[in-house]
């Protein structure tokens, strides 16, 4: 009776284990359907800066500076939350094989809690901030992130800045990001003439690459959440199942240990059946004729 009850407290704790597990899963699938809206966009907005910055080095090329850098940092975008797999595992991995690279040696600055378990003993760690759990997250996560980079280049000088990312959850993806422009195509200026601008082209140009560096970062950010998320879809609809399947074995042993316990109580009733009308030593009482 007692390993009955003990079974049927623990078919119930995994109950509330699996309804708790399968809430997650759901406000993941939630955030992920939020952030499809979002990175539409978002993307948008990239791309019509990049569109921008294309017409105004094609008709002015010269105003592009030269690459140079004192000290190369790279951002490597992992989670705050866990239950997604070995989605910072992978970009630990991705870090340790680009370590092997000898003329690479970046800082690192790391986001999410989580990607410290891997990575909080590698040498070249400078800096950590808090990841985003939501989208609503963001923006702050973005500030915090302005303000350290800053001191960074106050310290350090003038650096480049990559990233590392996962774009969904087998694919991770390394962006350049300052300085910005350098992947977009060279291409011959329209026949319209060069764009009307208010100020010099270098100037534009400067202020196109601060707003350009926030958006990738944002698109970023949003990129990685989602993926981050559609792995966490699939981490816990897996544990689900397999929660849902030791339940069912267990409802088998508490039914079978149910009908152990039903046999015992026929045999209990049986055995107490074939004493009635005995004698206290184990002969049976004498019938009585009814009187005449």
């Amino acid at each position: 009776m007692t390993n009955r009850h003990d079974l049927e407290r623990h078919r119930e704790s995994l109950s509330d284990i699996r309804n708790i597990m399968n809430s997650m899963k759901t406000l993941a699938y939630m955030e992920n359907r939020k952030l499809a809206r979002f990175l539409t966009s978002q993307h948008a907005v990239t791309r019509s800066i990049e569109a921008v910055a294309a017409d105004l080095l094609a008709h002015f090329p010269g105003i592009l500076p030269q690459e140079h850098s004192e000290q190369d940092v790279l951002l490597v975008v992992g989670t705050e939350r866990g239950f997604c797999g070995s989605f910072n595992h992978k970009l630990a991995a991705r870090v340790q094989d680009m370590d092997k690279e000898d003329n690479y040696r970046p800082f690192l600055v790391t986001i999410g809690h989580k990607l410290l378990t891997p990575l909080a003993d590698h040498p070249r760690l400078e800096a950590t901030l808090t990841g985003a759990a939501v989208s609503e997250e963001i923006p702050s996560l973005l500030t915090g992130l302005v303000d350290r980079l800053m001191e960074l280049q106050k310290t350090h000088g003038v650096m480049t800045l990559s990233c590392l990312f996962h774009t969904d959850p087998d694919t991770i993806a390394l962006r350049k990001l300052i300085p910005p422009f350098r992947d977009i195509p060279p291409r011959e200026p329209d026949k319209l003439g060069p764009p009307l601008i208010h100020e010099s082209p270098e100037a534009l140009l400067t202020r196109l690459s601060e707003q350009y560096l926030l958006a990738e970062l944002q698109e970023i950010f949003s990129t990685s959440l989602n993926a981050e998320n559609l792995n966490r879809v699939t981490h816990l609809d897996m544990a689900v199942k397999k929660l849902d399947e030791k339940a069912e074995d267990m409802v088998r042993r508490l039914n079978a240990l149910r009908q152990e316990e039903i046999i015992e109580e026929i045999e209990v009733i049986l055995l107490n059946a074939s004493h009635v009308g005995e004698e206290p030593g184990g002969a049976r009482k004498p019938k009585t004729k009814a009187r005449q």
